[in-house]
């Protein structure tokens, strides 16, 4: 079983900062790619920013030069640093993560969801 616990979400006003945190655990053999997902009601989930196999973080356009992913490969953790956040960033945050199980097997895992409200 292999778990992802996100932390981090919470309210904060336009222009400011947030941080979330994403920690996999369990019975890991090897991690992929791990990533940062997002979906606003009455929308449908889209892409934050994810690594890929090589390392290289993806970011959507609308977040480019908002926010920033690092990823703590020894710690299986990855953390979405926000700022500048507008009220358009509002929505449940999902961390995503493909991990090897064993030498052969492979799966995609999500986390929780942690609510980000950007409103004054």
């Amino acid at each position: 079983q292999v778990q992802l616990v996100e932390s981090g979400g919470g309210l904060v006003q336009p222009g400011g900062s947030l941080s979330l945190h994403c920690a996999a655990s369990g019975s890991i053999f090897r991690v992929i790619s791990m990533g940062w997902y997002r979906q606003a009601p009455g929308k449908q989930r889209e892409l934050v920013a994810d690594s890929n196999a090589g390392g290289a973080i993806n970011y959507a356009d609308s977040v480019k030069g908002r926010f920033t992913m690092s990823k703590l490969n020894a710690a299986n953790t990855v953390l979405l640093q926000m700022s500048s956040l507008e009220p358009g960033d509002t929505a449940v945050y999902y961390c995503a993560a493909r991990i090897y199980t064993d030498y052969k097997t492979w799966d995609e895992y999500w986390g929780q969801g942690t609510q980000v409200t950007v409103s004054s």
